[in-house]
């Protein structure tokens, strides 16, 4: 089954920038369409930001309360899905986690966990 790592979480200032980089090994990277999921304390997991596989034209998806801010990107060379979070809110506070997602069959990738769950990273935003 496919293992993802999380990495690249911290501390970071309202308004402030963080990349965070999900990754994988011994698999072809380049087939997998990828979800950011983040879990506050005392509320669900929820899925906000996905990137479908480079087979084909590679489709993005974002929830409402990211959009603007945060952009997803691959680099299938290095296996790793990147999130870059730009002005960072206090509500954005969460446990980060990658894992695998499908796709319409239009070809839009679904912020739906199908795969398992990694160790996540701590994302703090605060002052």
């Amino acid at each position: 089954q496919l293992q993802l790592v999380e990495s690249g979480g911290g501390l970071v200032q309202p308004g402030g920038s963080l990349r965070l980089s999900c990754a994988a090994s011994g698999v072809s990277w380049e087939y997998y369409n990828i979800g950011w999921f983040r879990q506050s304390p005392g509320k669900e997991r929820e899925g906000f930001s996905c990137i479908s596989s480079n087979i084909g034209r590679t489709n993005t998806n974002y929830a409402d309360s990211v959009k603007g801010r945060f952009a997803i990107s691959r680099d299938d060379a290095k296996n790793t899905v990147y999130l870059q979070m730009n002005t960072l809110k206090p509500e954005d506070t969460a446990v980060y986690y990658c894992t695998t997602v499908p796709l319409t069959v239009q070809g839009m990738c679904i912020m739906t966990s199908i795969g398992s769950w990694g160790q996540g990273t701590q994302v703090t935003v605060s002052s």
